[in-house]
């Protein structure tokens, strides 16, 4: 649980790695009163707490860009604090919520609702504001207000925005303002009704599909919408290898285009719907062993820019309907470094660089300062052990739902602490 940091506090003989500077160096570290005060030699000093932190790294709090805290009008599933709780045991000390609440969040007041409540919590919540009224996907929200009032991005979330015109207008207005443009990518009547991946997986199961194209028609026009206006477009929980493909095609003529993957997308395939469960329903679906290839290899050459969780939490009496009916989305902030670091660690990547996707990429994205870790700033850090090895376990979800398809699953690297501020999150 969340805990008061001590007054003093000394990491002692850990790696300190900057993913903004890309640079690593062993160090002590000294926290006073929630700030960095010393690196490098620190003093010795009898009323400090000392964490042994040897074989340990050190780095800044991780950045969630797309995260659903269902608060207001589904408390019931999340609330703000207690989506915090689960973002801090996930290492997580920023997250971006996202505007398919009840009511959306169309409009400055429900944008300051937001800042306000969040405001004594221990992790820096950001709110996105809708990118139309209501979602309905006809008239433009008022964009301008709600950035001046704090939303730092615009999206429909959970509903694509099907008319080409209003979000060829959404991309134009939000330049004004530098700030990206996220819209679901998925046409509709392609989708049909589709509660999983299209193949003859799904076939076998009897289930509807949703067949790939549902995605890459969707991010082709809204790519060729952010060419044609000079806009900034960030295309969400990529799914398929064709929206990879034409994702790398637009960033090489320079289109202003960044994307996220999920851990669940490059971690899980359709394979993990052979017996019906519920709580790996998502959308989009989960998809292919080709799909998770390309998404990883996306990521490794820099096509997907960073890694967003997507945490949708729903309550269990919602997941326990037949699977047709259940509603799309699982949790994933207190899983998403270990599942990433496991498989990404198994491709290639290195630690550093799964720090990156979560802590400098996201950031660059939503304009965030790009703090590293200096004297005199807020203590925002995550001591992780990089080769522990461990099990996915009920008691390890501070969630208030449950929905993970991930429990009973072995990770490699664990989080053992999270610092924000004078707040702390130990494993």
């Amino acid at each position: 649980m969340i805990s008061k940091l001590p007054a003093s506090l000394i990491l002692e003989g850990g790696n300190l790695y900057d993913p903004f500077s890309d640079t690593s160096v062993k160090a002590n570290l000294l926290i006073h009163n929630g700030v960095i005060k010393q690196i490098g030699k620190v003093k010795p000093d009898k009323l400090a707490k000392v964490i042994d932190c040897t074989n340990k790294i050190i780095t800044p709090g991780f950045i969630d860009i797309h995260a659903h805290f269902r608060e207001p009008g589904r408390e019931d599933k999340e609330t703000l604090e207690t989506g915090a709780l689960a973002a801090m045991a996930g290492g997580f000390t920023t997250v971006c919520v996202m505007p398919n609440t009840d009511p959306p969040l169309d409009n400055p007041e429900s944008i300051r609702y937001i800042i306000e409540k969040s405001a004594d919590l221990p992790i820096t919540i950001h709110p996105i504001g809708t990118i139309t009224l209501g979602q309905k996907g006809e008239e433009l929200a008022e964009i301008g207000e709600m950035v001046a009032a704090g939303a730092v991005a615009v999206s429909d979330d959970g509903l694509p925005v099907q008319n080409g015109q209003v979000f060829r207008y959404a991309l134009e207005y939000a330049q004004k303002y530098n700030i990206p443009v996220i819209n679901h990518a998925e046409d509709i009547p392609l989708r049909n009704d589709g509660v999983m991946n299209e193949s003859a997986f799904s076939t076998r199961l009897g289930l509807p599909g949703n067949p790939d194209i549902s995605e890459s028609v969707m991010v082709f026009r809204d790519l060729e919408l952010a060419d044609y206006t000079g806009g900034r477009i960030h295309v969400p929980h990529v799914s398929t290898k064709r929206s990879v493909e034409l994702i790398r095609r637009y960033k090489a003529k320079n289109i202003q285009v960044t994307a996220e993957v999920t851990p669940h997308h490059i971690g899980l395939t359709q394979e993990a719907l052979r017996e019906y469960d519920t709580h790996a329903k998502v959308a989009p679906p989960l998809r292919t062993k080709t799909d998770t290839e390309a998404l990883i290899e996306g990521l490794l050459d820099g096509t997907i820019d960073c890694i967003a969780t997507d945490h949708a939490p729903h309550t269990i009496e919602e997941k326990e309907m037949n699977f047709i009916h259940a509603p799309c989305g699982m949790i994933g902030l207190e899983s998403a470094f270990a599942l990433s670091h496991t498989v990404l660690r198994q491709a290639g990547a290195s630690t550093e660089k799964v720090i990156q996707w979560l802590t400098s990429k996201p950031a660059r994205i939503m304009n965030f300062p790009l703090n590293g870790i200096e004297e005199n700033s807020p203590a925002n850090l995550n001591i992780i052990d990089p080769e522990e090895e461990w099990e996915f376990k009920p008691e390890h979800i501070h969630s208030r739902s449950k929905n993970s398809p991930m429990l009973g699953m072995k990770f490699k690297g664990r989080i053992q602490q999270t610092i924000s501020g004078k707040k702390s999150f130990k494993s």
